[in-house]
């Protein structure tokens, strides 16, 4: 599994010629790092002078993060393993009429899989934002910038996972399937450019 290897091993791994980890796990592994951004900062609030009339929100938000952190943390082999099934479909035989259609509509699936499952990691990466917003505002003074860096990271998570939502999509035949799927991404993304330049204006340094 991905998530099993070292930093050096994934870096290394997403530096080869292998397609896997790709920019799919990227953008997760993106998202997970910006929940345990957030739940770094609550950490160093809770029980800290000064921060006591949000000790319990800190532990709320700490609760949330580490939910996101794990979520985002599993979507990076869940990405891999999608993107392994789009292969697998494409390596069907295809000699006869009947072998034809069962690839084609295994590629279809594996399609929709592939592009639903980065669609997923930018919902979840959005939701970091509410999180990162509170620990700027209420958190550790001193780890103001830590909360920065985790609505930036939530918003390249969303980018990049959408652009992995996009590419998959230019292949699938389900006209209703894309329409619904591109009306999602387009509002993901601009949700996400509106967010985190909101956010970030109430970082004080």
């Amino acid at each position: 599994m991905l998530i099993e290897k070292t930093v050096r091993g994934f870096v290394e791994e997403t530096f080869s010629a292998s397609p896997v980890p790709g920019g799919g796990s990227v953008a997760a592994l993106a998202g997970s790092l910006a929940a345990a951004l957030s739940g770094m900062v609550a950490n160093l609030t809770i029980g800290k002078k000064g921060y006591e009339e949000v000790q319990e929100e800190m532990k709320k938000i700490l609760e949330r993060a580490k939910e996101l952190k794990d979520k985002l943390l599993e979507d990076i082999d869940k990405d891999s393993k999608a993107f392994d099934k789009v292969m697998d479909a494409f390596k069907m035989p295809k000699e006869t009429d009947e072998e034809k259609e069962r690839r084609k509509e295994a590629i279809q699936s594996a399609l929709k899989e592939a592009a639903l499952v980065p669609l997923e990691v930018a919902k979840d990466a959005e939701k970091i934002f509410e999180i990162s917003e509170k620990v700027i505002v209420k958190g550790n003074k001193n780890a103001v910038t830590d909360g920065a860096v985790s609505c930036m990271m939530a918003r390249t998570a969303i980018l990049s996972a959408l652009l992995n939502v996009k590419i998959n999509l230019a292949s699938i035949k389900d006209e209703e399937f894309v329409n619904k799927v591109s009306k999602e991404v387009a509002e993901l993304e601009e949700r996400a450019h509106k967010l985190e330049k909101e956010i970030l204006t109430k970082v004080e340094l």
